[in-house]
């Protein structure tokens, strides 16, 4: 009777077992989204950057055709005004959405080789490495020159570019971006050239391009075709300095 009694409850439980094992596995289908829950541990930082700015340029590729496609539909709407027509092109150079060409300079920046790192144990790690202070300042200084237009990792900057240092990697635009770095200006090469060599701060930088091998180099271009922004526009948030700062919500965000 007893053994009658367990194979009936062992007939009951298979079936329960079964289900919960198949819930587990569509739980994990769901959230792998056909990746690899369990990664390689030959995962490496330079592998994630790299699928990461990969995605980034696809949604960027798409968001650029998306509008064109806008364009396109708004000239079929109607002419604008020749008037308007003009000025929306000269603001549109003045932000960055349209290519611009002409000579300028190139600034690459690189951290220090690996032996320079590896034979300077004490050392203090962040003296071998560019900062987003570093790039900050070789931009700061190329816009002091009269930089027309200006890229880094040949993307263009515009007035909401942000730099931002993230574990070893610079974030530009939402995307990270491993060394070596370049930041090209369109511009009059001689006025870049001197107010890179006023600049204090990368005077300071060069002790470092001396003493550590940081990499610091200067081209001259003959002609740099430099691509228009393709991001979105949106301001999301803004201070104005002075005036007292209210919490606001941006259209974007709230979706009116």
């Amino acid at each position: 009777m007893s053994r009658l009694r367990r194979f009936s409850l062992w007939r009951a439980a298979a079936p329960v077992a079964l289900l919960c094992a198949g819930l587990l596995f569509a739980t994990s289908a769901t959230n792998a989204r056909g990746t690899d829950l369990r990664p390689s541990r030959n995962t490496t930082l330079a592998g994630l950057v790299e699928e990461q700015s990969r995605r980034s340029a696809t949604l960027t590729r798409q968001h650029a055709a998306l509008s064109g496609d806008i364009e396109k539909l708004q000239t079929q709407q109607g002419a604008i005004e020749p008037k308007l027509a003009k000025q929306l092109k000269d603001l549109s150079v003045q932000v960055g959405t349209t290519p611009v060409t002409g000579p300028g300079l190139t600034v690459t920046l690189k951290d220090a080789p690996r032996e320079v790192v590896k034979d300077n144990p004490d050392i203090d790690a962040d003296w071998l490495v560019i900062h987003q202070q570093d790039i900050q300042a070789v931009v700061n200084a190329l816009w002091a020159g009269g930089a027309d237009a200006i890229s880094i990792q040949n993307h263009r900057v515009i007035s909401t570019t942000g730099i931002k240092c993230v574990g070893n990697s610079v974030v530009l635009h939402g995307v990270p971006y491993l060394p070596p770095y370049k930041i090209t200006a369109i511009g009059d090469r001689r006025k870049l050239q001197q107010a890179l060599d006023d600049s204090q701060y990368i005077e300071n930088l060069q002790d470092y391009v001396v003493r550590f091998q940081l990499g610091y180099e200067v081209k001259n271009e003959s002609n740099v075709a430099m691509p228009a922004y393709e991001g979105t526009l949106d301001l999301q948030s803004a201070t104005v300095p002075g005036f007292e700062t209210t919490p606001s919500v941006s259209p974007s965000a709230s979706g009116r």
